[in-house]
């Protein structure tokens, strides 16, 4: 009897161990829960990013004049599409809005609260779900409270668009960029750090890229840069 070969066929046959899910979901619900966002205890706010009129403002002016470039309006997929204080501002310049989100009651709240013929709302992890059809997807400062692992399963993906328009945290001058951290509240400007896609690890190819807007922020805490790639 062939024992090694019994142990090859005993091995194979095991079931393959389950893979660990990212925290992401369950750091994103406590966030919302706990209000570690601010909001005066709201139901659901999405931080000073997505309220504060002098990042949301130049954010606003500076998408809606792409999106309205266009004759035939875009498929626009808004993954991670927060509380919506700002996705409810460009739904009317797009053929169709699909907001995304990984939180399920964030989610139901939005569906009753904000209504549009062309609107339309999922929850989905999109490092691991496949992502809606589209022709532009806006990720608004969402990759910077990712891991890399978590960031390079989405940006596998985001080569079914034409267009992306990535909205980003970082240090102002320069820093390096990249730096792993474990999902959740944070971002990487602790460490002195900010995602750059195109940079290493992640080297993402594309055929264009625009400076949208940039925002300084008060007191060193930053600059948030709105970056148009077209793929």
């Amino acid at each position: 009897m062939n024992t090694n070969s019994l142990f090859v066929e005993k091995k194979e046959n095991q079931p393959k161990k389950p893979k660990t899910p990212w925290p992401t979901k369950r750091a994103m619900e406590q966030i919302y829960e706990k209000n570690l966002w601010g909001g005066n205890n709201a139901d659901f706010y999405s931080g000073e990013g997505s309220h504060n009129p002098e990042i949301v403002e130049p954010y606003i002016a500076a998408v809606s004049s792409f999106l309205i470039s266009f004759k035939n309006p875009l498929t626009v997929c808004d993954l991670g599409c927060g509380d919506f204080n700002v996705g409810k501002q460009l739904v009317h310049h797009t053929k169709k809005y699909v907001a995304v989100d990984i939180v399920p009651s964030l989610i139901a709240h939005n569906k009753e609260t904000f209504k549009a013929p062309n609107l339309e709302f999922q929850c989905l992890d999109i490092a691991e779900a496949n992502l809606p059809a589209g022709d532009c997807a806006i990720l608004r400062q969402v990759l910077q409270h990712l891991s890399n692992a978590e960031i390079q399963s989405i940006i596998n993906k985001l080569a079914a668009y034409k267009y992306v328009i990535l909205t980003e945290h970082i240090p102002e001058g320069d820093f390096i960029p990249n730096k792993d951290i474990i999902s959740g509240q944070g971002n990487r400007l602790k460490i002195q750090s900010g995602v750059n896609i195109l940079a290493p690890h992640f080297n993402f190819e594309v055929k264009e890229e625009r400076e949208l807007s940039a925002v300084v922020l008060n007191d060193g805490k930053g600059v948030i840069v709105t970056t148009l790639f077209r793929l």
